[in-house]
């Protein structure tokens, strides 16, 4: 699917606080300060981080594929091939994103006495 990289990246850098960089394994990362939220292969792969309960829903319902590497992971990776699948995928990273958001803000939060 041509341009689905620059499609899913802008939609990604437009949520507050998110960053692009470039991934290890080629491609870019999605980062939330220090915590990706998933990295894009090109036009056809997306892979995203989740905790692993989260990644098991995404698999059982057919969403998603485990991890291309790292199936027993929290991982799953996304194959792009049409249009629809460019919104699929910026909905999983938005998943992703939005964990990110909790998992911080559990951190910033003084505990209660």
């Amino acid at each position: 699917m041509q341009g689905a990289s620059k499609q899913i990246t802008q939609a990604v850098l437009s949520w507050d606080g998110v960053t692009a960089h470039p991934h290890r394994f080629g491609g870019t990362e999605f980062r939330l300060e220090r915590r990706e939220i998933g990295h894009i292969h090109g036009d056809r792969l997306v892979d995203i981080p989740f905790p692993r309960k989260v990644r098991d829903e995404v698999v059982t319902t057919g969403r998603a594929k485990p991890h291309h590497i790292l199936p027993e992971s929290g991982w799953i990776s996304f194959y792009i091939k049409n249009d629809t699948d460019v919104e699929s995928a910026i909905r999983l990273l938005e998943e992703s994103f939005e964990l990110a958001v909790k998992q911080r803000a559990r951190k910033m939060t003084p505990p209660t006495k």
